[in-house]
C-alpha cells in the first residue's frame, strides 16, 4: 500500500508539476547539476524584503526522481522564510541519510514520501539536487552574490 502510494505521488509529481516553469522575475536562479545521471535544473526563487520566499519554481530535464522531488521542494518553500527552508532542506538531506525523526518527517509534508531513496545509493544525487541547488543559492546571497542563470534553458 505504501509503495503504490509512493509511486502515485512520485508520477504525478513528475507527470503534473505544479512548479516546473521558467520564473521571468525570479530573484535568484542557479543551475544544478547532477553529472553522475545527467539531470539539470535551473532552480528559481523570487524572495521578497522580508526573505520570504514568494514563489518557487524550476526548469530543465531530469528523471522522475530528480523532477518530483524539485517540485514537492519547491511547494514547500513556497511561503516560508529563508531560515525554515534551509531548515527543511537539512531535515531532508539527513532523511536521505535514513537520520530523522518521525517529527521531521512530517515537517517535510508530502516530501517525506522520499525517505526510502536512503536505501538506492545511486538515486540519492537524483533526489537531493533541487534541495543542493536552493542551498546554495542562499549560501551565494549570505555570500554577498546573487545567482542570475541566463543558459540553455532560456
Amino acid at each position: 500500500m505504501a509503495n503504490t502510494f509512493y509511486n502515485e505521488v512520485l508520477t504525478d509529481h513528475n507527470i503534473h508539476p505544479t512548479h516546473k516553469y521558467k520564473m521571468q522575475d525570479a530573484t535568484y536562479s542557479l543551475e544544478g547539476v547532477n553529472p553522475s545521471c545527467g539531470d539539470d535544473i535551473v532552480l528559481y526563487l523570487k524572495v521578497n524584503d522580508q526573505g520570504v520566499i514568494d514563489e518557487a519554481s524550476f526548469d530543465g530535464d531530469g528523471c522522475a526522481i530528480s523532477q518530483a522531488s524539485a517540485d514537492m521542494m519547491c511547494d514547500l518553500i513556497s511561503g516560508r522564510s529563508k531560515d525554515e527552508a534551509l531548515h527543511l532542506s537539512e531535515i531532508f538531506l539527513r532523511m536521505i541519510k535514513g537520520k530523522i525523526t518521525d517529527e521531521e518527517k512530517d515537517e517535510l509534508e508530502e516530501a517525506g514520501i522520499l525517505e526510502d531513496i536512503s536505501h538506492m545509493p545511486a538515486r540519492v544525487k537524483c533526489a537531493v539536487l533541487g534541495w543542493h541547488t536552493m542551498d546554495e543559492i542562499f549560501k551565494d546571497a549570505d555570500n554577498g552574490k546573487v545567482d542570475q542563470y541566463s543558459g540553455k534553458f532560456d
